[in-house]
């Protein structure tokens, strides 16, 4: 196949990249040429712009299939859109299973989505959005999933992946915990052993994304793991593991780290508590479909090697996850507590 893919350089770009070329495919990407330039195999055509204003790159040129990874903003699929058109075969469009909501019941495919209040969506910028907290993401990934299902009625692939894992992650959401446990001591664990978890390794992602391309698959597909339930304990017993770690784990109740102001996903990261419908999401489609998982060791192993290859001044301060002096702190309140 003939691919173009928009974006490329972030997190699960690269990983489409290389396994597509690995099947003999022939890749396009599309982006602004400033994150991580250079990095892509030489037989990569690279095509620069940007999916605000610059778009002329795209014109005129054919491929069997698209891949949109970075986009949020409907503007964007439907700029790109007006000049793919007719030009592409298939648009694959990568969303999240934050269009749902945080509903306590795991949602499917049918699911009814997030509408978007604010102004118009269509004049949203991603700094706006930033600003406001990420209130709009969901719903307006929404609003692109349908932008891009108008665009290319019949031919639109629309994977909603959960959290997304593993080497490459910048925002350190799944990080901090290999990272945690390889430093040892006292961890300081979140509710219950049995609140689920639920997240993919990138390049599962990427891989199947790939297979789903080339069998010419459509329609809505939820894209987490693992295959079966998971709860945080045996999570963290699993990277502990892989790790070959000697941490110990402090079980603290959701309660008590609500009244100490440690919140579930960015203190806490993976867990979303006990009530949350985010890391329930159905997923018995995209299983039907291929999607596999390599072992939880693999990912806690390779995320760790990678972060340690960074350099020392990013590995000095995680972007998710307690600080030791705050977790040190929650974990002395606690124990006073049970005293």
């Amino acid at each position: 196949m003939r691919i173009l893919i928009l974006g490329g350089t972030g997190f699960t770009g690269p990983y489409q990249v290389r396994y597509a070329l690995s099947r003999g495919h022939k890749v396009t990407t599309f982006n602004r040429g400033k994150t991580h330039p250079g990095e892509l195999p030489g037989e990569v055509e690279q095509l620069i712009g940007d999916r605000n204003d610059k778009l002329d790159a795209l014109k005129n040129r054919q491929w069997d299939v698209v891949i949109d990874n970075p986009t949020t903003l409907p503007a964007w699929v439907r700029d790109a859109a007006q000049i793919l058109k007719g030009n592409v075969d298939r648009y694959v469009f990568i969303s999240t299973i934050s269009v749902y909501g945080e509903g306590k019941t795991g949602p499917d495919e049918n699911a009814p989505t997030e509408k978007y209040e604010g102004a118009d969506p269509y004049k949203e910028t991603l700094e706006a959005m930033k600003a406001g907290g990420y209130k709009t993401y969901g719903p307006l990934k929404a609003l692109s999933e349908k932008e891009a299902e108008k665009w290319f009625p019949g031919k639109t692939l629309i994977i909603r992946p959960g959290l997304i894992v593993g080497p490459r992650d910048e925002t350190d959401r799944f990080t901090y915990w290999p990272v945690r446990i390889d430093r040892g001591g006292e961890v300081l664990a979140p509710g219950s052993l049995e609140d689920p978890v639920q997240f993919i390794d990138a390049r599962d992602l990427a891989e199947w994304t790939i297979r789903m391309a080339e069998n010419r698959e459509t329609g809505i597909y939820n894209a987490t793991g693992p295959a079966k339930p998971l709860g945080i304990g045996r999570m963290l017993d699993g990277i502990k593991a892989g790790l070959q770690s000697s941490a110990t784990f402090t079980w603290v109740t959701e309660d008590f780290l609500t009244q100490h102001k440690v919140e579930p996903w960015s203190d806490m990261p993976v867990w979303t508590g006990k009530e949350s419908g985010l890391a329930r999401a159905k997923i018995g489609r995209a299983l039907s479909k291929g999607l596999t998982f390599r072992p939880l060791a693999d990912t806690a192993r390779d995320t760790l090697a990678w972060f340690k290859s960074l350099p020392q001044d990013r590995q000095s301060k995680l972007r998710a996850g307690l600080t030791p002096e705050r977790e040190a702190e929650v974990l002395n309140a606690w124990k006073k507590e049970k005293l």
